[in-house]
């Protein structure tokens, strides 16, 4: 694990480029998509000391109990599009070295990073057949799903693709940690700093074109003066934004993936318009001269969304972002916890009171104060609640070592030469 950290940071820029190449990001953001990988390969650095079991000596006369951590078998991964790096990254490297062999299938839309990473991955060192690699699509992914020798499945990626994973997945026996989607809402508050704010939500909103499961999609202004003036703040940030392929200079937003997903943006943009929500910036109809038959799409404001309309209650994942007026905070804690949706959440204020209430309150799996994108550090876990994780486990961390791992509980004795004690037939105790 050592030298394969150590590789991957010697092929960084290589790396990047393959993302950009296939996924459209920008090379800067692919570079932060491998370095948010590699510090989970960090952490496994130093499995022995996370594989610890416990000891007790003397529980009864004689007798000690102890517990240990043992590899589960053959473990896998199904990864999306969107992080190419990363998210395999969370998994093979931790799976590896809690003693496991690993198969990873990764995104048909975007293969070559991860592709690359095993064959880095066997340049470090790891035995061949111990990380794997293979393409497809559902047919791929069902023969995983059902195989009898394969004991666990990660999977990142829609929530009803993540449902059937976890339905398919523990019919068969496995266990299954599934990732699903996500509608992130910020909390904006009166008190805000509302030029961080923004500048916040033009990051979490608009940064590798919405295409993450922690973007946030909604801003929930806490009363109208609030929403006015967060809308005029980023009106002009987002019809300032530099698109264009993700190779360029200066770019700040590449295009989305793939055809399908920029017909299915622009449907749910349309639909907005249908439903009666203001359009504030308009994203549709970018041209670039030279990628005329590109997927480049502007970024997209609406303002004064209800939770009625599918441009709210869909997840969009493209550069739209939706702003919702609530009177109080009650109702805005009120709205986040209503939607289906638990994955991350952010509030932006200076009261402490109001945003220690809501970290407790708040019934989401990651929550920032003043962070619009609370993906937690390595050490720490990532998972949502309620539809954005079917499964009992978070990533990483360790959560990540308790699912690639099972526990082993011995209770030990070595009676004295000799000395019988009978038998009995009342439950042990230890006594």
């Amino acid at each position: 694990m050592f030298r394969f950290n150590e590789l991957i940071l010697k092929h960084t820029d290589e790396l990047a480029e393959l993302i950009t190449l296939e996924h459209g990001k920008t090379i800067e953001d692919a570079k932060g998509d491998i370095l948010r990988g590699r510090e989970v390969v960090e952490y496994a650095c130093g499995i022995p000391h996370l594989l610890r079991g416990d000891f007790t000596e003397d529980v009864g006369s004689g007798v000690d109990a102890y517990s240990m951590r043992q590899a589960v078998g053959v473990c896998a991964g199904i990864t999306p599009f969107n992080f190419p790096a990363m998210i395999p990254l969370w998994m093979f490297p931790l799976s590896i070295a809690c003693g496991n062999t690993f198969i990873l299938k990764p995104s048909e839309r975007d293969p070559s990073c991860p592709f690359r990473l095993v064959e880095l991955a066997h340049e470090a060192g790891v035995p061949e057949g111990v990380i794997n690699m293979v393409n497809g699509d559902k047919e791929a992914v069902d023969a995983l799903l059902t195989h009898a020798d394969v004991n666990a499945i990660s999977f990142v990626g829609s929530t009803p693709v993540a449902s059937y994973i976890y339905a398919t997945a523990a019919e068969h026996g496995k266990r299954v940690q599934a990732l699903g989607g996500a509608k992130n809402h910020m909390v904006v508050m009166p008190d805000a700093d509302l030029d961080q704010a923004s500048d916040a939500l033009i990051s979490a909103g608009y940064g590798s074109a919405g295409q993450r499961c922690m973007a946030v999609s909604v801003a929930v202004a806490v009363g109208d003066d609030t929403g006015d003036a967060l809308v005029a703040k980023l009106t002009p940030k987002i019809q300032e934004l530099k698109i264009g392929p993700g190779s360029a200079d200066d770019i700040e937003m590449g295009p989305v993936v793939t055809r399908q997903a920029y017909d299915r943006i622009l449907g749910l943009i349309d639909q907005g318009v249908a439903d009666g929500a203001t359009l504030a910036v308009d994203g549709r109809g970018l041209k670039l001269q030279g990628y005329e038959n590109g997927y480049f799409m502007g970024g997209t404001l609406f303002d004064h969304v209800t939770e009625d309309m599918s441009i709210y209650t869909e997840e969009v994942f493209g550069p739209v972002l939706a702003v919702v007026r609530a009177k109080d905070y009650e109702t805005a804690l009120d709205m986040v916890n209503r939607n289906e949706y638990g994955n991350g959440t952010a509030i932006f204020t200076k009261d402490g009171d109001a945003a220690r209430d809501f970290a407790e309150r708040v019934q989401i799996g990651m929550v920032g104060v003043n962070v619009p994108i609370p993906v937690p550090v390595a050490y720490h876990s990532f998972g949502g609640w309620k539809r954005s994780l079917f499964g009992d486990t978070h990533m990483h961390g360790m959560e990540g070592v308790r699912f690639y791992t099972r526990l082993k509980a011995v209770t030990s004795r070595w009676p004295k030469s000799g000395v019988r004690e009978g038998h009995s037939l009342t439950m042990p105790t230890m006594t």
